[in-house]
Order: C-alpha cells, then structure tokens, then sequence
C-alpha cells in the first residue's frame, strides 16, 4: 500500500509540474510496477516483467474492439458540427423560452443539452454553443457573467447525456455494460439542464438587469422551427434507440452494440452534413484527421492509466482500503461521502479526463466491494467531473470559452458560474441519496 500512495503523490507531483499526465502516469507505472516485482527499480527481474507488462498493455489496448467506439463517437461530434445542427437546436429553444426573463440564457443550456445529445463532448459543445449564442445574448444586453456562465455549464452536460465518450472510457476501464451506463446517463442529464434552469432564474430574479426578455415569438413560428430539428431526434433515436431496443421488433429485430450504435451514429451525422451542404472534400479530411489525432490522445491517455492501474493493483491498494474501511467498521456511505469529497478537491487542480483515469483505478473496487452499483457510481464519478469543468482553478469549460469569446476575463466567468456550480452540487445530492434516479432505465434492460 505504501508504494501505491508514494506512486499516487509522485505523478500528482509531476502533473502539477505541467509533465502530460499519459507520461505521469505511464512512468510512475512502469517503475513502480518493477519496485513492486523486484524490490528496486533497478533490479533486472522487476524491469523486464515492467517492461513486459507495458508491452502487453500497448498491444491489448491496439486490439481492443471495443475502443473503436471512442473514434467513431468523436467522428459523430464532428460531423455533426460541420451539418450546423447546433445552430437550430438554438433557434429552436430561442423561440421557445426567449421571451422569459433570462429566456435566452435558458435557452441555450436546453441547446446544450439537445447539442450534448448528439456529440458527447464537453469541451467541443462549450466551443460550439459560444459562437452561436454568445452574439445573439449580447445583442439583447445580457450580462456577460450569465452569457458566460450558461455556456460554459451547459457544455458540462456533454461528458454527461449520452453518447458520452468519458463514460466509454469509463466502461472500458471498469467493464461495465457501456450501453447500460449511456441509458443512465439519460436522467441525470436531464436534471442537470433542469437544474441549470432553476440557476438561470435564480440569477434574473437577483438581477432582472442581467437578462432581459426578448419579443415573444408567435406559435406558428415556434412550430415551424420545431421542422428543423428532425436530424437531432434522428440521430438521438438511431443511436441511444438502437442500444435501448427501440428496433427489436419484426421485421428489424435490431439491437445495436455500443460500437453498431456509434457506427450508425457517424454514419447518420455524415450524410446529415452531407445532405446540408456542410462538407466539402477538404472539410472531410479535416475531420478525419482531427479524429484520428483526438482518439489517439485519448488511447494514449488511456494506456497510461492502465500501467498505473497495473501497479496499484500489484501493490495492493485497493484491498488496503478495504481492509481499513472493515477493520473499522466505517459505513459506506461515509466512504462515498469521503471518496466524493477527494473528487471535489482533485476538481479544484485537475481536468475531467485525467481525474477519472487516475482515481478509478483506486476507488472502483472498493466502491463495489461496498455493495454499490458500478453504473451507478459511473455517473457519479461524471457528474463529479461536470463539476470540475466549471470549478477554479482549472475549469476547462471555462477555459475554452475564454478562449473563444476573447473580450470577458476568466474572473467574470468563474463569478458567473457559481449558482450553476451549487445546482450541480445539489444534483450530485440527490442522485446519491436516491440512486434509483440513476438505475430505473438501465434496471430495465435486463443482464
């Protein structure tokens, strides 16, 4: 146990030294694992079975079927943005909600949900949804703390609503049903956007001056917007009813796997895009290309998570603490309230991908020994890190956006951000308090 918790220190020393975490973790991984297995890191017997296990480790990883889900989910993102649905998807909750007092900042947390649906990024839905709804707020004298602020935490809701690459690799890393944990994903979701709303109007009612209400838009305009998002329900219905069984009757008899399910998806993204004129031969290698240079960072992060987790196993961690949670007859709860807490603290100095990879090794098996559901702590671990896109000092949703907007400090974002920082808390609340929240879709599709 004390190799794995000097191993855990020395690579979030080196992370906070701004070493890339795949090589943190990849090289306290490996020499830990030849510590462990010889005695020294220098011992030629330790070395080689280290060495030995990376190679494996690559190899496996290079194999695994199951990760060509992570590419082919990120090729849907892409094409999706290049067919201009997140466009629409904002024109739609405009009419809709705009002429409410902070309508237009409701508005586009409900777009980006519907955007998160159909991309399963948080980070590409925050930079998205920044061009399209950023000007029209500010054309109608919105504040820029809450232009700002519902931006960035509506992008949250993209690691969250499935298909969602994170809980991919989350699945993955733990073998946990993929498609059980996107139909999980499914009210959670919907209860971030709701609570977001809540934010919104908690804002307006302490400052009207904050967002003011646009024209009221006719009925008949409103359902002539509803058209335009035909190729959103599309694709929500192909992917996520593909995997729930929505095709399984005569004369289909279709389920899809979660690797069908993203092929489906990216093809129905591309014609999608195809069809609205959004490709062109340039544009398409570009996508292609940034595919395959984000998937692989990710399979790179990913390996070398598993080294890592590869010697906390070796070195007992995990059944350390299990035997320090029996011997002193500590409730679960109480370990879940203590293991939650670690994840809002790693929030304040880590990104979202980085925190999961590194602590889901150490706290899956003893969050299961406990007696708790693995897809249910999947969405918690998520939720979690939706809280750390939004949190200082790091808060990469906020980040982009600065990135994006150019003209409002990151101070001004952080401030703006804050109601929507305590509705995420308060929805991490309740879904640990009642976890059938999480489990009530995924309990209905069977083993």
């Amino acid at each position: 146990m004390t190799e794995a918790l000097i191993g855990f220190a020395l690579v979030l020393a080196l992370v906070l030294m701004r070493m890339p975490i795949v090589f943190a973790m990849g090289l306290v991984g490996t020499l830990g694992f030849a510590h462990v297995r010889g005695g020294s890191i220098f011992d030629e017997r330790g070395l080689n079975a280290a060495l030995s296990m990376v190679g494996r480790q690559i190899t496996d990883t290079a194999q695994d079927y199951g990760l060509s889900v992570i590419p082919l989910f990120i090729l849907m993102g892409l094409f999706v943005n290049k067919g201009g649905l997140a466009r629409e998807l904002y024109a739609v909750s405009h009419v809709f909600l705009g002429h409410l007092r902070g309508g237009l900042a409701m508005a586009t947390v409900a777009a980006c949900g519907g955007f998160s649906a159909i991309c399963g990024s948080s980070l590409a839905t925050a930079a998205t949804m920044s061009k399209v709804a950023m000007p029209e707020m500010r054309r109608y004298g919105y504040a820029d703390r809450l232009s700002t602020a519902s931006i960035a935490a509506g992008g949250t809701l993209g690691i969250l609503i499935p298909p969602s690459v994170i809980l991919v690799i989350y699945g993955l890393l733990t073998e946990t049903s993929i498609g059980k944990l996107f139909v999980a994903g499914i009210v959670p979701g919907g209860l971030g956007i709701l609570f977001y709303l809540f934010a919104v109007r908690w804002v307006v009612f302490r400052d009207p001056a904050a967002g003011p209400a646009a024209p009221r838009t006719p009925w008949p305009e409103r359902l002539r917007a509803l058209r335009s998002i035909w190729a959103v329900l599309l694709l929500f219905i192909l992917v996520i009813g593909g995997l729930y069984g929505l095709f399984d009757v005569a004369p289909l008899n279709l389920t899809f796997s979660p690797t069908e399910a993203a092929g489906m998806g990216a093809m129905g993204a591309f014609l999608i895009a195809l069809a609205r004129g959004g490709l062109t031969l340039r544009g398409t290698f570009g996508v292609l290309k940034e595919t395959a240079m984000t998937a692989t960072s990710l399979f790179a992060v990913l390996i070398g998570a598993q080294i890592f987790s590869n010697f906390v196993n070796l070195a007992g961690l995990p059944e350390a603490l299990l035997g320090i949670v029996t011997a002193h007859d500590v409730a679960p709860f109480t370990v879940m309230l203590m293991i939650l807490a670690i994840y809002l603290a790693l929030g304040c100095v880590f990104e979202s991908l980085s925190m999961l990879l590194l602590t889901v090794p150490i706290f899956f098996p003893l969050v299961v020994s406990l007696g708790y559901d693995p897809v249910w702590f999947g969405i918690v671990v998520v939720v979690v890190t939706e809280i750390s896109l939004i949190t200082p000092p790091v808060g990469l949703n906020v980040f982009v956006l600065r990135g994006v907007v150019g003209d409002v400090s990151t101070g001004t974002i952080f401030r703006g951000v804050t109601p929507f920082w305590i509705a995420d808390i308060l929805r991490l609340a309740l879904i640990v308090a009642l976890p059938w929240l999480v489990l009530v879709l995924p309990g209905q599709m069977g083993p």
